[in-house]
């Protein structure tokens, strides 16, 4: 029996398409169903013992000397930021994401620490010059997260995770400290401010960075009072540009926690606190 012409073209076109849309379901499939089991199949991240957080059983240490990681580094604009990076390359990827309606900042990371010679961390960086005033409300979703997981205020010389560097840090525990590197992989050091009496477990109501020329201060509202300096500056110099930005790190290698910035606001002035 001859099947004319125009039956064969539409059941080659019917077979076609038939093709196509099994295509896509095994696509859609690989992708909900496989790939979750394979990715539940996959070995854990080696954790070094010196990246370990602190408990009554064990100690952190400093990171060999020539241990490095390098920054993972997304050149695209979120919210008032030019871009985002994992500084040091922590061993689970982090995330951040901007509301434009309620304009929050939801930072999401892992990393061992910000401290010692070298940092991981969720950084959401802009690069800058001259005198600069950042300032925002920080807050943790997680009530149960690692007590020195930290919300950071900081300017960078560079993304690398040795960066020198000068941070505000505020922990789960409510400690505030104006820390820094003075020159690329040296060990970090601070001054720190932990509250006690009626300011027990207080979380500040909203932290600030300074850069006064060569100047770095903190500044703080404890209470949804003016924000005021907070102990001395430090002197350190960045050549221009730096990167400045908000962070955080759940301080667990390989357990990811979440920040959420609200009121951010970045100036390239002094002087103008708010």
């Amino acid at each position: 029996m001859l099947i004319p012409a125009k039956v064969r073209g539409y059941e080659k076109l019917l077979s076609m398409c038939w093709l196509k849309s099994l295509r896509r379901f095994l696509s859609v499939a690989t992708l909900v169903f496989i790939t979750p089991v394979m990715l539940r199949g996959q070995a854990t991240p080696t954790v070094p013992d010196w990246s370990l957080p602190g408990s009554a059983t064990h100690e952190q240490v400093p990171p060999p000397a020539d241990f490095h990681r390098a920054s993972r580094v997304l050149s695209t604009s979120i919210g008032i930021f030019d871009g985002q990076a994992d500084v040091g390359g922590a061993l689970v990827p982090g995330s951040a994401s901007y509301d434009p309606a309620t304009k929050q900042y939801t930072v999401t990371s892992a990393g061992y620490n910000i401290w010692y010679q070298r940092d991981e961390l969720r950084f959401l960086w802009k690069k800058m010059s001259g005198d600069v005033f950042l300032a925002a409300d920080a807050s943790f979703p997680n009530p149960k997260g690692y007590d020195d997981r930290k919300v950071v205020l900081i300017i960078r010389q560079s993304l690398d995770d040795g960066s020198k560097e000068a941070m505000l840090g505020e922990h789960g525990s409510g400690m505030i400290h104006l820390a820094q590197r003075s020159e690329q992989g040296t060990q970090m050091t601070d001054m720190q401010f932990r509250f006690g009496g009626t300011l027990d477990g207080v979380m500040a109501k909203r932290i600030g960075l300074q850069k006064h020329g060569d100047e770095i201060a903190i500044f703080v509202s404890l209470k949804g009072e003016p924000l005021h300096q907070f102990g001395p500056p430090i002197t350190l110099h960045f050549e221009a540009p730096f990167y400045v930005g908000i962070g955080f790190c759940s301080h667990l290698p390989i357990t990811t926690d979440t920040a959420v910035f609200s009121n951010v606001v970045l100036k390239n002035a002094a002087g103008k606190a708010e």
